[in-house]
């Protein structure tokens, strides 16, 4: 062959030819020069050939070429990654050629489309063996001709097995693949594994070459998962609604037909604006401010919320309500999640609990905590606290029965409330105590008419066990003004302070708080605490009063009266302290004291002395009460040698007739003793010598008002006179009391007391030191 003809055909050959000598490149052909991305030789040519290869790939060619040592040697086909002009690689075939001593001759093939291919042959070959779904290629008969490892894990069957079968045998159902292609490529069907378990599977078919490709999808765990999660979501007591993008209903629970009262063929496809919402507080939420669509208009979840719901049929049901994306991470797929719970039994159970909190079980007004919670958020302005303690009430309580008593407190209350203003509050405190709140009546007067008012309606009859009773209050009054600081606590005490004032006054009446009251109450509670210390103390003593017989002139008795010493305030009335220890109860801790100090003191005088003197004691109603009282009088005179008969206890007249059969009862065990008895103040209760009789008495004291009033009033001498003749016709020594050294005033005696027997009082003082006479 001539040479033209070969460098022609070296010119045009589709293999990329280049020539270097030494490393530099001395001519290059056609499809090099494109391959290079040359537009000329001159770009190429004079240019060393490792310009024109990769980094990688130059110690690869550099190792071919020192393995050729002849000329005409010819290298093996090796892989390099060539660069062209421009800096972009590609990868070629190359065959190395010695044409001489340093001279050689490179051709080259791109192989860039046969590797692309091969790689995707690979990536596809990956695919199949690696993708989770069955991938089964099979002839027009549907014979299997390709199984790979997923259908192997699907079905039970390895490939080996399932080359050459029917794939409707392996997958142990029927497989028309023609009519899963004319039905779109893509259907459901059940198959069966190897061991007989069923699956549920998507079946997508498409057809290659002669046959087919199946993509058998095993959705087995996801349709259990949907199913199970149906079933939850079915019997979730929770209502649940899917809103979708256009705000319809996709989706609703049994539990949001049952709470919404709306069948779910009535709900699905239905705006979720035509369900209608009202805030806790009332106000009609708008289709616009719904919490689905706030929702979807901001992506935020909504967690909570409690709104009122109007059904269908008129009722009204509170829920709580969650709002959601159902997929918070594509927010723009814009469907919601609207979740609610019926909170109707327990809102209301909560506000039951809420009421029974604040208010008296009993007469269902406002107890204490709402009374004072209402004080307490007053806004400053006037207000009026009126304290009622209905009178005498113990009395219906002890005589009729507790049942009876909670039936007039009832009773009371609704008075009360009809009584009073819309706007006012009225409460129980407790026991027969009552309270009204009121800011519509603050003027003084219309204060006054207002209580009175209370009374009066309190005071009608109430009809119990056919049985008339008729009642009354003692009410205290404090004006609240603008710039009063005091707290409700302080309101409700200084109300309660004033009508202990009512009472004290005589009880049926109001009377008005003021600071002085609060002071006169606050000394006397500090009196009762300094009492109790006053009894262990030493501060405590008697005083001893001398009884004189109006026929002799001679002493005959002492009367011991208590006194105290205050180690402050110096002497205290008994007038101010006798009743703060009858009140709380510490008369019958004093009494004991003084019944032991005063007979251990006559004890003495009367063997030291050899005086025969009687010892007079008083007892108040609540000793009487006492069941050690008894005991405490056999101790007394057992511990100090006092003669029984030398003792006499004195008990007024109210208190004998406050409870006749009991007090006959303590008198009788008294007498038993043989201490004498006496009745004290008489005539100022409603006794008579008839009902004293058989309380076995031995003396009977004339109150001090009757004997004060002879001077003036021949009607007193008179009364006192029959008194004195009556008393004697039972044998009752009489005192007359206020006959003292010089008689009453004017120097009249109480007509009788001098023929018969008869004593009269003088003045007291406390018992002589150093032996001498009481």
């Amino acid at each position: 062959m001539q040479a033209d003809s070969l460098a022609e055909l070296v010119e045009l050959s589709p293999d990329a030819i280049c020539v270097h000598e030494h490393g530099v490149l001395t001519y290059a052909n056609r499809a090099a020069l494109e391959t290079f991305a040359a537009r000329s030789a001159d770009e190429v040519v004079g240019r060393r050939f490792t310009d024109f290869v990769a980094e990688e790939a130059r110690a690869v060619l550099q190792e071919e070429l020192a393995r050729l040592t002849k000329p005409g040697q010819a290298g093996e086909p090796v892989e390099a990654l060539m660069s062209r002009l421009d800096g972009s690689k590609f990868a070629v075939e190359t065959v190395l050629v010695r044409l001489g001593e340093a001279t050689y001759q490179v051709v080259m093939r791109d192989i860039t489309a046969k590797k692309a291919a091969a790689d995707a042959l690979r990536y596809q070959a990956a695919l199949v063996s690696h993708v989770s779904d069955a991938l089964i290629a099979t002839t027009g008969e549907g014979v299997v001709t390709s199984w790979n490892p997923a259908a192997e894990a699907v079905y039970g069957w390895t490939a080996a097995e399932a080359v050459g079968r029917r794939a409707s045998e392996l997958v142990g159902a029927p497989l028309d693949l023609p009519a899963i292609r004319r039905g779109g490529g893509v259907a459901e069907a059940v198959h069966r594994r190897r061991d007989g378990a069923p699956l549920a599977v998507r079946v997508s078919a498409a057809e290659m070459n002669d046959g087919y490709v199946l993509v058998c999808a095993d959705e087995t765990a996801r349709r259990r998962a949907e199913q199970n999660y149906r079933t939850v979501v079915a019997s979730l007591d929770e209502g649940v609604l899917v809103m979708g993008p256009g705000g319809l209903i996709e989706a609703a629970n049994p539990a949001a037909c049952r709470i919404l009262g709306v069948a779910e063929a009535d709900l699905i496809g239905v705006p979720c604006h035509t369900l209608t919402l009202f805030t806790e507080a009332g106000q009609w939420i708008p289709p616009d401010e719904m919490p689905s669509v706030l929702t979807r208009r901001t992506g935020v979840t909504h967690n909570g919320l409690v709104v009122r719901l109007r059904r269908p049929d008129g009722r009204d049901v509170w829920v709580s309500l969650t709002s959601r994306l159902l997929d918070p991470d594509d927010p723009a797929a814009m469907t919601v999640v609207t979740s609610f719970t019926d909170i109707t039994e327990t809102r209301a159970i909560s506000a039951q609990l809420a009421y029974d909190a604040t208010h008296d079980p009993l007469t269902r007004l406002a107890n204490r905590t709402l009374v004072l919670g209402r004080l307490d958020a007053r806004e400053r302005g006037t207000v009026t606290v009126l304290f009622l303690d209905l009178d005498k009430f113990k009395v219906i309580n002890d005589s009729l029965g507790h049942s009876v008593g909670d039936q007039v407190l009832r009773i009371v209350g609704e008075r009360l409330r009809r009584s009073s203003g819309r706007e006012d509050l009225v409460g129980r405190l407790g026991g027969d105590e009552f309270v009204v709140v009121t800011a519509e009546v603050t003027d003084a007067g219309e204060v006054h008419a207002l209580a009175e008012h209370l009374r009066a309606t309190l005071a009608e009859p109430i009809g119990v066990l056919g049985r008339q009773l008729h009642l009354d209050a003692s009410i205290g009054v404090v004006l609240v003004g603008r710039d009063d600081r005091r707290s409700a606590e302080d309101l409700l005490r200084d109300a309660d302070v004033a009508m202990y004032q009512a009472k004290a006054l005589g009880r049926g009446r109001h009377h008005f708080f003021d600071v002085g009251l609060r002071e006169r109450m606050q000394r006397r509670l500090r009196m009762e605490q300094d009492l109790r210390y006053a009894v262990h103390d030493g501060q405590l003593w008697p005083a001893y009063q001398p009884v004189v017989d109006l026929r002799t002139g001679k002493m005959v008795a002492v009367e011991a009266l208590l006194r105290w010493t205050h180690p402050r305030h110096g002497a205290i009335s008994p007038a101010e302290f006798i009743p703060l220890a009858e009140e709380s109860d510490l008369i019958n801790v004093i009494g004991k004291e003084m019944l032991r100090a005063t007979t251990r003191e006559l004890a003495a005088r009367r063997v030291g002395q050899g005086l025969d003197l009687t010892l007079k004691v008083n007892l108040s109603a609540r000793q009487l009460d006492d069941p050690h009282l008894v005991p405490a009088v056999q101790d007394a005179l057992a511990a100090t040698g006092l003669p029984a008969g030398a003792l006499c206890l004195e008990v007024t007249e109210s208190a004998l007739m406050r409870d006749q059969e009991a007090a006959a009862e303590v008198l009788a065990s008294l007498r038993s003793l043989g201490v004498l008895l006496a009745i004290d103040d008489f005539g100022t209760g409603y006794s008579s010598l008839a009902q004293l009789r058989r309380l076995t008495l031995d003396t009977l004291k004339i109150d001090r008002s009757f004997i004060t009033g002879i001077a003036e009033s021949r009607d007193a001498e008179a009364i006192v006179t029959s008194i004195i003749a009556m008393a004697h016709a039972v044998d009752l020594t009489v005192i007359a009391e206020g006959v003292e050294s010089g008689g009453p005033r004017g120097g009249r005696r109480p007509g009788g007391c001098g023929p018969g027997p008869g004593e009269h009082p003088g003045r007291p003082g406390p018992a002589a030191r150093g032996g001498g006479a009481v």
